[in-house]
């Protein structure tokens, strides 16, 4: 079964055309069997005109503060949309508490950071980095007027949001590039691996059953290797849980984090969004592995194991055209 890039770059072809006319639905690629068209917020539908604008800024350092920043410097692509550092450092030179998770599949997620802080949409996870002080990763501050005129001074910009939101045109304020943003990462779609094409090698066979035996299956399950919960693991020092780990955000009162929980990480294309686990210390994933319970180790067949988990890359998805920097020129005329 074959739905990775192919069919992904069919659905984005929308975007080539009409951006400037009438808002074309959204066609979604073919999915797996069992895997349903992804929930939307009644307030942001899918069009291919916002998707496309979604692209432009996520590839835009414009949005950060001293313009050396855009979410694609932390989401690279051919890494799974990870960036390859333990943490990333802020426009103000300070580095981040989280290693920067992969983006296979996000439009799926019920918890969108490592923690439960109530961001449960691509909506609202966008302001953390943009706006957020715990630690400052883009460093804008929260000020819809300045976003508006630093957006606005591009003419393709204001060509595009007119596109995008034709009811508010002129609004280039945080609500309209945060719902760009999510319309964009909700097409970073990801089920072209190995595993899911049924040609498994029979070292990754193994692997699978080993992976079933040990229980990982507990926690990094269904479709995209996750259950979305937090789990307390083993893996994190006591003094890591405070307000940074919650996205940025001030903790409510009388909120009290669980102790050394962390949402459980997707696999899919696990093998290159590395360095692993939420602080990013395990270079490897052996050793990400083995930062687990040892019970769950004994007798592990670790090269099967670390076979099977290389056949959750989708090379499609990291070469995905459709998900790449777009072109310079402005997709709508002036």
């Amino acid at each position: 079964m074959r739905v990775g890039g192919a069919a992904i770059i069919g659905a984005a072809a929308l975007l080539a055309t009409g951006l400037g006319a009438a808002r074309p639905a959204w066609r979604w690629p073919a999915l797996p069997s069992g895997v349903a068209v992804p929930a939307i917020p009644s307030d942001n539908g899918m069009t291919a005109a916002k998707v496309a604008l979604g692209r432009r800024l996520f590839y835009d350092r414009a949005l950060s503060a001293d313009g050396s920043m855009a979410c694609a410097d932390c989401h690279q692509q051919e890494k799974g949309f990870a960036d390859g550092l333990t943490t990333h450092q802020g426009v103000m030179g300070e580095m981040g508490v989280r290693n920067v998770p992969g983006l296979a599949n996000v439009a799926w997620r019920s918890g969108l950071t490592w923690t439960e802080a109530g961001l449960s949409t691509l909506e609202q996870q966008a302001m953390v980095p943009m706006t957020g002080t715990k630690p400052v990763e883009m460093g804008l501050a929260q000020d819809d007027v300045g976003l508006a005129r630093r957006i606005g001074a591009d003419p393709c910009y204001r060509r595009m949001f007119a596109a995008a939101f034709p009811g508010a045109p002129n609004d280039l304020g945080f609500a309209r590039v945060t719902a760009a943003l999510a319309a964009f990462q909700r097409t970073m779609i990801s089920f072209g691996s190995a595993h899911d094409r049924g040609t498994l090698s029979p070292l990754a066979q193994r692997g699978a059953r080993q992976f079933a035996a040990a229980g990982c299956g507990g926690c990094h399950s269904g479709p995209d290797f996750t259950d979305s919960k937090t789990h307390y693991v083993g893996t994190a020092a006591p003094q890591e849980v405070d307000a940074a780990a919650y996205g940025g955000k001030p903790l409510p009162p009388g909120f009290e984090p669980p102790p050394e929980q962390f949402r459980t990480p997707s696999l899919r294309n696990v093998a290159v969004t590395g360095p692993w686990l939420h602080d990013g210390q395990s270079p490897t994933i052996e050793s990400a592995i083995r930062r687990h319970a040892a019970s769950m180790l004994v007798d592990v067949d670790m090269p099967a194991l670390l076979a099977f988990l290389d056949a959750l890359t989708d090379p499609d998805f990291l070469k995905n055209a459709a998900l790449a920097r777009p072109a310079a020129t402005c997709p709508i005329p002036a």
